[in-house]
């Protein structure tokens, strides 16, 4: 079976942005559509849509943690509590490991201009940085789930 990590940094690297990349890595897993999970993750990438605030990664981990606690849990409070705990627990941890969990910040430019962009390829940033952002948040999504 081949890991979530490969399977997330596949996804990336073919052309989906970071959360979706995240998302559709626990998809089958999860017992929930690639393609839906694509889809609902879509506006996620660049910050949330390229406004570089929160992750990709970041959000599309909080967008599996709550999967997985709506498969654990019926009770919608008990949901909502573990999910607002995981989360509290993953940003500290992503923060630590990665300073920031904002894109701009992860990023040290800004998308929606020329100069950003021609950054982002100069610097291969979404190797150097998107990448590692998509695999610390597999990891993390692990490490608190328990998968």
């Amino acid at each position: 079976m081949e890991s979530k990590e490969n399977k997330a940094l596949i996804a990336f690297r073919s052309g989906l942005n970071c959360s979706q990349a995240v998302v559709t890595a626990y998809s089958e897993e999860l017992g929930f559509d690639q393609n839906m999970a694509s889809a609902i993750s879509t506006g996620f990438g660049g910050g949330m849509g390229r406004l570089q605030a929160t992750c990709g990664a970041v959000t599309g981990s909080f967008m599996v943690m709550g999967m997985v606690n709506s498969k654990k849990f019926a009770d919608n409070n008990a949901r909502k509590e573990e999910t607002y705990s995981m989360i509290r627990k993953f940003n500290d941890k992503f923060k630590t490991i990665h300073g920031a969990t904002d894109c701009k910040t992860l990023l040290k430019c800004d998308l929606n201009t020329e100069e950003g962009q021609r950054l982002v390829k100069e610097k291969n940033l979404h190797d150097t940085v998107c990448e590692k952002c998509i695999l610390t948040s597999v990891k993390l999504i692990d490490e608190l789930t328990g998968f």
